[in-house]
């Protein structure tokens, strides 16, 4: 499932290539016909995310409310402009594609003049969105649903505070929910009512860089330790956002590196986690193998020495 780094950048997406535009909206394959028929023709205002939640936000009053579940994801194609938008040419990954990938090379006006509008849909595609200069395909969401202002309020108001959007008292909020818990705090990471966007890969790596038990109680995590595990998940999920990959490891545990987004010099996947996916591998601070078990639903990865206290 992305977690909610790619849904910020997704949200960023839409805003550069539809903010503005008066949008053809459609359901190809005829399950979201009638949410399409009250979004289509309309201009798009606004783009939004909260956790894993995508808000698209119409001139009208309505929204288009997308959470992309385990198997959902967004296809983009267009023109020049189109395709230099945000997201677009950065690193890959699931619940954003781009159907064009040239490998960051110039535009030329051939490509320019190849765009003749979209494709025609392949697949099972929920949602079509096209504008004047590109489209995006919508496949396998979890929810896809044209929805109220306060209904989208309401939805809200069930999620947690998101790191990502770092609102003025939301380290505090989180800090008090937490305490106020006796679930583990591995739990409490993956719950969206106490924390927005954090999802598997998150709470690993949250939870070996601040060197926490995944089955400590939130109540008995100190004030201070709560506000810095907020910290350092708004700073790694904001990598996230830049880089379009999960990276929480620093340099001086890269061997092997490559390109990523704007430029930047990243490692590669073997090197860019501390305990991720690394279940009998040695922990790369102290050497302990790397434990896998269960928690809420989903496998967790820690180091039973580095985490013990």
């Amino acid at each position: 499932m992305p977690e909610g780094h790619s849904v910020h950048r997704l949200a960023r997406q839409f805003g550069d290539v539809f903010a503005g535009e008066r949008l053809t909206v459609s359901s190809p394959q005829g399950r979201f016909a009638p949410g399409a028929a009250l979004l289509d023709g309309h201009v798009m205002a606004s783009a939004t995310a909260h956790g894993k939640h995508l808000f698209l936000e119409f001139e009208h009053g309505l929204l288009l409310h997308v959470h992309l579940g385990l198997y959902g994801a967004w296809d983009f194609g267009g023109d020049a402009s189109f395709r230099g938008a945000s997201s677009i040419g950065a690193p890959r990954k699931v619940g954003e594609r781009e159907v064009y990938d040239d490998g960051g090379a110039a535009e030329t006006a051939d490509v320019v003049a190849a765009y003749a509008g979209p494709p025609e849909p392949v697949g099972a595609v929920r949602v079509r969105l096209v504008s004047g200069h590109g489209w995006a395909d919508l496949r396998g969401a979890t929810t896809c649903e044209a929805i109220t202002e306060a209904e989208a309020a309401a939805v809200l108001a069930r999620l947690g505070p998101d790191p990502l959007r770092n609102g003025r008292g939301d380290r505090d909020a989180f800090a008090a929910t937490v305490a106020a818990k006796r679930t583990p705090l591995a739990g409490l990471l993956m719950d969206q009512k106490v924390i927005a966007g954090v999802g598997n890969v998150y709470r690993a790596e949250l939870l070996f860089r601040q060197r926490l038990n995944p089955w400590l109680p939130g109540a008995e995590l100190s004030p201070g330790a709560a506000r810095r595990l907020w910290d350092d998940t708004a700073a790694m999920m904001s990598d996230g956002v830049r880089d379009g990959r999960i990276i929480t490891t620093p340099p001086r545990y890269w061997n092997g590196t490559g390109s990523g987004a704007s430029g930047l010099v990243l490692p590669d996947p073997d090197h860019a986690h501390f305990v991720y996916r690394r279940h009998g591998l040695d922990c790369r601070d102290c050497g302990t193998p790397v434990a896998l078990t269960e928690l809420a639903a989903r496998k967790l990865y820690w180091c039973p020495r580095c985490q013990q206290a």
